[in-house]
């Protein structure tokens, strides 16, 4: 009896000691580092507005839908947007669903974008990514949106076409993946005086 409860004490001891360090030590260095190390990503890579206020981060798409803004990538996350239902939407290549929201997308694209029929459409603009808030749009998504926001705002097309330069995120170390527009940050320059 006397060794069981030397053994039950022991993982007792081990229990609260690995809970003290994983639950409470290593927790608050991890924190400790990235705030130091990573202040920006460590909180969120939030974005404020000229007031101060937060309006999003640049990590998150938002919906924007008026013509003198640059549309982001649909969502299939929750009622658009949600970051506590992120998810795409599980449809496969071969899914008549898909196909038919697709060719929706395209035709509704091409008719706010004042393109023709025979344009070509980028897929960033008619198809949701796999999180469902995918934050950046493609260059050509943003060029081909250009003259759209470009009228509805009265500005010409290389003042708008300068702002998509200066809101594009490179290739990660210059070699991941592809440059891509930043939508949020692109519609706050668009409304700053």
């Amino acid at each position: 009896m006397k060794d069981l409860f030397s053994e039950i004490r022991g993982a007792v001891m081990a229990t609260l000691v690995l809970a003290v360090v994983c639950c409470g030590l290593y927790p608050v260095v991890v924190w400790g580092i990235a705030q130091v190390a990573f202040p920006d990503q460590a909180n969120g890579s939030l974005i404020t507005d000229a007031k101060g206020t937060v309006v999003g981060s640049k990590l998150l798409g938002q919906g924007f839908t008026g013509e003198k803004y640059f549309h982001p990538r649909p969502s299939a996350a929750g009622n658009g947007y949600d970051a506590a239902n992120s998810s795409g939407s599980n449809l496969g290549p071969t899914s008549q669903k898909l196909a038919d929201a697709v060719k929706e997308r395209v035709a509704a694209y091409r008719k706010e974008n004042g393109l023709k029929d025979t344009d070509a459409v980028t897929a960033d603009a008619v198809t949701a990514s796999g999180s469902g808030l995918d934050p950046h749009i493609s260059l050509r998504n943003a060029e081909l949106q250009t003259a759209r926001v470009a009228k509805a705002r009265n500005l010409s097309m290389d003042k708008v076409s300068a702002l998509i330069r200066a809101n594009t995120d490179k290739a990660d170390l210059g070699l991941f993946g592809e440059p891509g527009v930043n939508v949020l940050r692109l519609n706050l320059a668009l409304d700053r005086p």
